[in-house]
């Protein structure tokens, strides 16, 4: 992985997200696809009930973002701890009663191998452009048995991975990789790491998985 596609350095350009008004995600190509900010930072919805339904246990949830999901399980009883990146993000997510550190997913986390969930929420499974990587990550962080929360995109989409920045009316981010994983390529990868599909949803336009260990 070069320096740019390292997961710090696009958590700081999250960081803008986190704070501003409207965002978008530009690729290389020009295409652009808006960030869905708002509700980054409000509370968690009907759809995100697909994933806190299916946390019975400790649960780790990286990406955590402004700490919507985090803190919904916190009010739940449910032992959570978002990892994040972007400081901002991290010290939003503390502001709403979370607990979150600001760490790199690949760096050494807390209870490593002991994870009942994982959280990959948001599309955050396209985290370092490399979908197939993160999951073997997601693995060595669950217990044997635990499972990975993964929202996906729709049928069709395939595997997908470009350049990225983040840009609004007064910023053009660095670029940085991502990835687009669709529901319908979420098992290739899962096996080649020794994840085992369980369960798809669907709530409106958003698209839920779950990965067995």
């Amino acid at each position: 992985m070069t320096t740019a596609s390292r997961i710090p350095h696009a958590g700081n350009e999250f960081c803008h997200a986190m704070t501003s008004g409207q965002c978008w995600l530009e690729l290389s190509t020009g295409e652009r696809l808006v960030l869905p900010t708002s509700r980054w930072k409000a509370a968690s919805d009907a759809a995100d009930a697909w994933m806190l339904d299916a946390c019975t246990g400790p649960t780790l949830d990286v990406g955590c973002g402004p700490g919507r999901l985090t803190a919904a399980l916190t009010a739940r009883g449910v032992p959570a701890l978002g990892v994040d990146s972007s400081p901002v993000a991290v010290r939003l997510a503390r502001e709403r009663g979370a607990v979150a550190l600001c760490r790199d997913v690949f760096d050494r986390l807390p209870g490593e191998g002991r994870w009942r969930h994982v959280l990959l929420a948001d599309g955050n499974v396209g985290i370092g452009g490399d979908p197939v990587r993160l999951l073997r990550r997601t693995g060595e962080l669950l217990r044997r048995g635990g499972t990975a929360l993964v929202e996906v995109s729709g049928p069709g989409e395939g595997l997908r991975t470009g350049r990225v920045r983040v840009a609004s009316a007064t910023l053009d981010g660095a670029w940085f990789d991502w990835a687009w994983l669709g529901v319908d390529a979420l098992e290739g990868c899962a096996h080649d790491v020794g994840l085992r599909l369980g369960d798809v949803g669907r709530r409106g336009e958003r698209w839920f998985a779950e990965l067995i260990r």
